[in-house]
């Protein structure tokens, strides 16, 4: 599914996500208009490991303490805002120079990731701004009852991941 640019719905560590191919604009266009998003919020792209989402990211513009932060708390439930790449398309950035990234700890999202074989886009399951979804009957009663879903549990965490701002250390999302 994710090779033939859809969307599908998966476990995170808190809740279901939607998720597509990072690289193409087709699936991305797709989530946007499902999720009525807009193009400017960027996105949040989760790994495996750390070689899949090294090309979305400008390595050089990072201090040796700034990358041992981000190793400190990573795998794990923790976003980081890194600088984008120039390349970065900016359907992922959105109107910054920066690309939200994070490398899970969740079976779920490792193993989907490795059988991708790079990153995905990771956004709650629901319409922007409403309830997300907790269970796959949640998802189908929202997108339909032939969304693609990856069958799983989600993870113990009870919010979302923090989302913290490398370049000024700030805590973008705490909750």
């Amino acid at each position: 599914m994710l090779r033939d640019d859809n969307v599908i719905a998966y476990p995170t560590e808190s809740m279901f996500g939607l998720g597509c191919d990072p690289d193409s604009k087709k699936a991305v266009k797709k989530l946007l208009f499902l999720k009525k998003r807009s193009i400017k919020k960027g996105f949040i792209l989760v790994a495996s490991d750390f070689k899949q989402i090294k090309m979305y990211i400008n390595e050089n513009d990072l201090s040796k303490k700034q990358k041992n932060k981000i190793f400190f708390h990573w795998p794990g439930p923790f976003t980081f805002l890194l600088p984008a790449n120039p390349k970065v398309p900016y359907w992922l950035t959105g109107k910054f120079n920066t690309v939200a990234v994070r490398v899970s700890a969740h079976i779920e999202i490792i193993k989907l990731c490795n059988a991708f074989g790079k990153a995905l886009i990771s956004t709650s399951a629901n319409i922007s701004n409403m309830m997300p979804c907790f269970t796959s009957e949640e998802v189908f009663k929202c997108f339909g009852k032939d969304f693609p879903v990856l069958n799983g549990k989600i993870g113990k965490e009870k919010n979302p991941s923090k989302i913290i701002d490398i370049i000024d250390g700030k805590l973008i999302r705490y909750v």
